[in-house]
């Protein structure tokens, strides 16, 4: 690695160096989903001749944290500058448990870590279709964030209220009465609709079918889990499956068999 490279915390400053990295990624961030990010995160920048160069993130959430946002310069890499930043970059936090989403490219690097497979992540995109909805969904207000923190907590053993703050302030969370719930936020080229949590897959599709109203035409996005079973669905009503990811951990967890279970994630980079 060259010695000129500078490490330095993930400051506001940054995230327009961070978004020409993701964009030349191909990522669809918009600095907005940059900030988001960075907000309920820690994060780490290599910088070189006053640019960025790289880019990891950890996000704490209690005995779990994600490490996230992990992208070097296409004319950088090669030199140890990816392992070097996702090391400072996990330093940041002492979870139980460690958790991301790999690319490809990516899990060669994550397995000699100690990161290992655990799942898929099927990316679904597209122009919707059909113009859906569903009775027995209501928005939800400031009284339901408990009940909502808790069927999350249930679902992936993680703290995520300052996530679950963070979507009800820039997007749309709606209910499934002691059954689910559901978020939709501006992403990329449209929105993206997750984190989606529910007692079983018709309360996920309604939840789904709710946040779909209304939307006929536009560009959606929804990152399901590999035992979601809202694959076929999705496609059928105009969101294919353009993509896939790997989940990865690294760490043990109780295992706890709740009620609830994630049918769709914020982000990849969230969980």
């Amino acid at each position: 690695m060259t010695q000129t490279i500078t490490f330095q915390p993930f400051g506001p400053e940054h995230v327009q160096g961070a978004l020409l990295l993701s964009t030349q990624a191909g990522w669809p961030h918009r600095s907005e989903d940059w900030d988001l990010v960075r907000d309920i995160s820690r994060g780490v920048v290599a910088i070189e001749d006053d640019a960025v160069v790289a880019t990891a993130v950890a996000t704490p959430f209690g005995e779990v944290a994600m490490a996230n946002m992990i992208i070097v310069d296409q004319a950088m890499r090669g030199r140890g500058l990816g392992r070097e930043i996702m090391l400072r970059a996990m330093d940041l936090a002492e979870p139980r448990q460690w958790r991301l989403v790999a690319t490809p490219a990516g899990m060669p690097l994550y397995e000699k870590l100690g990161f290992t497979a655990c799942g898929a992540v099927h990316q679904h995109q597209g122009r919707l279709l059909a113009d859906l909805s569903s009775p027995g969904i209501r928005p939800a207000g400031p009284g339901d964030m408990d009940m909502i923190r808790s069927m999350d907590r249930e679902a992936t053993g993680a703290d995520r209220g300052a996530l679950l703050d963070a979507l009800a302030h820039r997007g749309t969370l709606v209910l499934a009465e002691g059954k689910g719930f559901a978020a939709l936020r501006l992403f990329g080229r449209g929105a993206v609709l997750g984190p989606v949590i529910a007692d079983g897959v018709q309360t996920a599709q309604a939840l789904l079918s709710h946040l779909f109203a209304g939307r006929q035409g536009q560009f959606l996005r929804v990152d399901t889990t590999g035992i979601s079973g809202l694959e076929g669905w999705l496609t059928e009503i105009g969101l294919a499956e353009v993509d896939r990811g790997v989940a990865m951990l690294r760490g043990d967890l109780p295992g706890e068999q709740g009620r609830f279970t994630r049918f769709a994630l914020a982000a990849q980079a969230l969980g």
